[in-house]
Order: structure tokens, then C-alpha cells, then sequence
């Protein structure tokens, strides 16, 4: 489907809830999911922390979520959607501050009128509905504080395949839960092990990595718990990407279909759904 079209339906979904039709129905929960920017910190200047802490804070994520979610998702503030087990509520954003964020670039060094390439997916998906809109707002945001973005698509088998590769400077990005577990998240998108894989902040820190590693291995899910959560704040601090929004989930049906449930996991799962007569 286009932006467009995906556009329309979130839009029409809304209007859905709002306004029933009554030969249909639609459930609606938020999302085991998240929209983030994630910044390659072995491109100079998004290797000094600095810089990275002044382009998540010249971010105005509340904007982004109005106009590319259209209200229907939720302000990210953690590298974890607030669904998984482990998540940790203490986890704040800096608040959205270009004028610090200015101060944060000159400390840096970043000349005003710098450029850095912004990667946009051309594929929609749940944590997205919208990455080139999203990659524009931020592109403006950006300009604010002296950045200039220089905007970029491919196609999606190469968008992913160069950014394996470690082309891209700043990328626009979006994971769906698997399985359940923090591993799925802290692991495969953060660690140090995939870094040559689905790690697009090519980030690799090793208290990070100690603590998601021995909480892999471990059956004591308190204990786990605690180590997800020391990691978590780690990662926040470190700024390896931006967490843009957890997005609703929407699922029109006929008010003829019963015992349907919402997959976290973006399946359609049709075990044991029936039709009332």
C-alpha cells in the first residue's frame, strides 16, 4: 500500500471508533512496537555523544506523531515498547530543546551548515506508517539548530543491505516484537553481535553488552529484570538511536466475527475465530 492509502485507512479507522458503523466493529490496542532513528556512531560527528544528544533533543517527536501517526500512537521514550516485560517507566527524554541543542553542536565542534544523510524507508509498516513524512519533520527540526539533512531512499532490499553495511549516517527504522522476550529488542537490535546485523547504530558498548548477555543465559526473570533495566538506562544515556513512537494497532472486522485477538506480534491469527449467524 502507498503512504497514502495508509494514511486513509489510519484515518478512517479513527473516524471508525468514533463514529460506528453498525455493521462493523473495530478493535484497536497499542502496539507491541517502535518507530526510532537510529544514528551510526562510527560516522563522525554522530561518534560524539554531544552530537547525538543535540539532534534527539532538536527532534519534535510530539509533531511527528500527530502528523505521520495521526494521533493513533504513543510518544516513545525507551528503547523497549511499555508492553514488554522488563520495560522500565523510570526511562525519560530529554526534553525537546533546539536552543541546547545548538549549544551541544558548538561544544562539538559541528559546524552550522553541516550535512548529514538521512536514510527514509519507502516501505510502510506498523511502527511507521510513514518514514519519508517523518524524515522531512525531522529534516526541518533539523535546519533549526543548523543541521542540513540530506534526505535518502532505496529501495528496501538495498536500503537494508547498505545499511548492513554501515553506509547510511542517520536511518529511519521500526521493529515489531517476535517472540516476547527483551532479548528481542536489547539483543538483536542493540548489541554488540549485531552490529554486522539488524544494529543499524552500529553501537557496540560493552557494559551494555555484559549486562544483555548474562540476562540471555539467566532463568531468573528478577534477576533479568534488573539487568535489562541497568541496560536500558545505559543505552538511553548513550544515545544510540532516537524512539520516536509506539504506534496503535488497528483491526476492522464485521460484527459477525467472533473471538478474534490482536497479535502483538503483527500476524493475523484466525485459531479459533468463528461467525455468528
Amino acid at each position: 500500500k502507498t503512504s497514502y492509502e495508509i494514511a486513509q485507512f489510519v484515518s478512517w479507522a479513527g473516524r471508525c471508533v468514533k463514529e460506528p458503523d453498525p455493521n462493523l466493529r473495530v478493535l484497536q490496542q497499542a502496539g507491541f512496537n517502535l518507530g526510532f532513528l537510529a544514528y551510526n556512531v562510527t560516522h563522525p560527528p554522530l561518534d560524539q555523544l554531544k552530537v547525538r544528544q543535540a539532534l534527539d533533543m532538536a527532534i519534535d517527536k510530539p509533531a511527528i506523531i500527530k502528523a505521520v501517526y495521526q494521533g493513533a500512537g504513543q510518544l516513545a521514550q525507551n528503547a523497549l515498547p511499555p508492553a514488554q516485560w522488563s520495560y522500565d517507566p523510570k526511562i525519560q527524554d530529554a526534553p525537546y530543546d533546539p536552543t541546547k541543542a545548538r549549544l551541544l553542536l558548538k561544544e562539538a565542534g559541528v559546524a552550522p551548515g553541516t550535512t548529514i544523510n538521512l536514510w527514509a524507508m519507502t516501505v510502510q509498516r506498523a511502527s511507521n506508517p510513514n518514514a519519508r513524512m517523518s524524515a522531512q519533520m525531522i529534516q526541518q527540526d533539523w535546519a533549526k539548530v543548523g543541521i542540513k539533512a540530506n534526505i535518502v531512499s532505496y529501495e528496501w532490499g538495498e536500503y537494508i543491505k547498505r545499511a548492513k553495511n554501515g553506509e547510511h549516517d542517520a536511518m529511519i527504522y521500526g521493529w515489531t516484537g517476535d517472540n516476547g522476550d527483551p532479548d528481542n529488542w536489547l539483543g538483536v537490535l542493540y548489541s554488540c553481535a549485531a552490529v554486522k546485523g539488524s544494529n543499524y547504530a552500529k553501537w557496540c558498548n560493552p557494559a551494555y553488552d555484559k549486562l544483555v548477555q548474562q540476562a540471555k543465559v539467566s532463568s531468573d526473570r528478577e534477576q533479568r529484570i534488573k539487568w535489562y533495566q541497568q541496560a536500558q538506562k545505559i543505552l538511553k544515556e548513550q544515545v544510540p538511536i532516537t524512539p520516536i513512537a509506539n504506534s496503535t494497532v488497528f483491526q476492522p472486522m464485521r460484527k459477525q466475527v467472533r473471538d478474534f485477538k490482536i497479535s502483538p506480534f503483527g500476524l493475523t491469527p484466525f485459531y479459533g475465530v468463528g461467525l455468528d449467524k
